[in-house]
């Protein structure tokens, strides 16, 4: 019984990376027998659709902008505030767990210091 706990984690993870493949998949393969049922019955395909059959189509990464990193450090910060939260909480209980989670929390916490440098540094060139 103790082994459901970590194996449902390591579960939660595979199918945080195994669902959204498996339902491009999904799709994918409903879009070639809608093509193979055009073909069957003499409707032209057009390039554009091949190409993009062909190849791997992602959406464009929008450009970096001072707000788009000013609004990422502000998340990646809210992260870490919250995990301090959760390390005071549970350091209510368990003084010793408290200082595991604020050096948990500082990673992220300095990652989102970062982002926000760099919006404010940037703020004037977008």
């Amino acid at each position: 019984m103790e082994i459901l706990i970590p194996l449902a984690f390591f579960a939660m993870i595979a199918a945080i990376v195994v669902i959204p493949s498996w339902l491009k998949s999904q799709e994918r393969q409903k879009l070639v027998e809608t093509m193979r049922i055009a073909l069957e019955r003499g409707q032209p395909m057009p390039p554009e659709l091949i190409d993009a059959m062909s190849s791997n189509v992602r959406e464009p990464k929008l450009p970096p902008s001072p707000q788009r990193d000013l609004r990422t450090g502000i998340i990646w910060v809210g992260v870490s505030l919250g995990l301090v939260a959760l390390g005071l909480i549970v350091g209510m209980e368990e003084p010793d767990a408290s200082y595991w989670f604020v050096g948990f929390a500082a990673f992220p916490g300095f990652v989102g210091l970062a982002y926000v440098i760099l919006g404010w540094l940037n703020r004037g060139k977008a």
